[in-house]
């Protein structure tokens, strides 16, 4: 087998990944820096911008979503859904989602976009992706204060919000605009979050509880780390399966044993750590594996850069007024505005939805990839250095 044979078979990809991925990890922590900023530019090094070890294969963001779904269900670990579940988080939220859809659009249209890609553009705009800063706020323990339950339930609700938006995004562009298919759509959704809760507090949390309390978990204690697991990929395949993303099932499933008393099983949590650090850096590095420097002419570098700002700005705004006139502190309201701001994989997965489907084309993808890429690096910066500054 030669040297190239090598670096493309499946087996050295995955180690390397898996090498830059950890690396990336102890480099951040040595310098004092959210691990996302260091995982992701260890990924734009080995990946097509720089090095061309790793590209961003079927195989790569197979693992990256499976990463997500992990990260998500620890984080719902330590999160009661009564503390995310209210009706100013959904204020919050739908505010977030409607500047930034409108931002977007205009500023396309100013670029001379045509209607379709701006629509597209707007509507990528309106994400956020929950596992940057919910991990972000991981590392530095801030997961239990009143910001970070803002920015996880607004996020939660976010992302049925942009469901919606992306469902009527493509209707429109196509044609097809259906107020049926919206409502269909959000009764889903709705019916998904509610049911999905309900099922796990009064069912899953309570026979946990008794797996524990029986030979089995008291002989094999592995057993309750076992099927805590099973549950948050069960939640994950639901959740896919009526058109959500697949981390909110898992977060659902995390957030319904949060709570539950165990005696033997308790080591859960811990399996659940150790597996998350392995699975989500390879998710953090896939956002940099995926960035592909190449195909960024000067006009379009232009454009990124307006359109980043632009993506910060009318998020930071657009969550960050209404937790204020909510009677949010100043500073709380500025990291729920910071925190909502990384759009992540949420907004890769719209823009290549536009690309399959022949909505927008590749300058436009490749656009909508480097603000994703920016909104992502520069908010656990802010949060670490200035807001959180210790």
């Amino acid at each position: 087998m030669d040297g190239h044979s090598i670096l493309a078979s499946t087996e050295f990809q995955m180690s390397l990944l898996m090498f830059v991925a950890l690396a990336g990890y102890l480099i951040s922590y040595r310098i004092n820096q959210s691990a996302v900023v260091g995982i992701i530019l260890a990924g734009i090094l080995v990946g097509p911008s720089l090095l061309g070890l790793i590209t961003y294969t079927d195989f790569v963001a197979t693992l990256a979503h499976l990463g997500a779904v992990v990260l998500l269900f620890t984080v719902g670990l330590e999160f009661s859904i009564k503390d995310i579940v209210k009706i100013r988080y959904f204020i919050i939220a739908l505010f977030g989602v409607i500047v930034p859809a409108l931002g977007g659009f205009f500023l396309a249209r100013l670029f001379d976009f045509d209607f379709n890609a701006s629509v597209f553009i707007g509507t990528a705009l309106t994400a956020t992706s929950i596992a940057i800063t919910a991990n972000v706020l991981r590392e530095m323990g801030k997961l239990q204060t009143e910001a970070a339950h803002a920015i996880i339930g607004a996020a939660v609700i976010d992302d049925v919000l942009a469901l919606l938006a992306l469902s009527f995004s493509e209707g429109l562009v196509s044609g097809e605009l259906s107020t049926i298919a919206l409502l269909i759509t959000s009764a889903k959704a709705i019916g998904f979050i509610v049911i999905g809760i309900l099922i796990g507090k009064l069912f899953l949390g309570r026979f946990m509880e008794r797996l524990d309390s029986a030979q089995i978990g008291r002989k094999y204690p592995e057993s309750i780390f076992i099927f805590a697991i099973m549950v948050a990929f069960l939640y994950a395949m639901a959740a896919e399966f009526v058109g959500l993303s697949a981390i909110v099932g898992s977060f659902l499933a995390g957030a319904s044993f949060t709570g539950v008393r165990l005696t033997h099983g308790h080591i859960f949590k811990e399996g659940a750590e150790h597996l998350q650090i392995i699975f989500a850096s390879i998710f953090f590095v896939s956002l940099g594996v995926i960035m592909d420097l190449h195909y960024v002419t000067s006009n379009l570098l232009w454009f990124v850069v307006v359109l980043s700002v632009v993506a910060l700005i009318t998020k930071f705004i657009g969550c960050g007024l209404p937790a204020i006139m909510q009677r949010m502190s100043l500073r709380d309201s500025m990291i729920i505005g910071v925190g909502m701001v990384p759009r992540g994989e949420v907004a890769m997965i719209i823009a290549l939805i536009g690309l399959s489907q022949n909505l927008i084309n590749q300058n436009t993808y490749s656009a909508i990839i480097l603000m994703s890429l920016v909104t992502t690096i520069i908010p656990p910066l802010i949060l670490r250095n200035w807001l959180y500054r210790r």
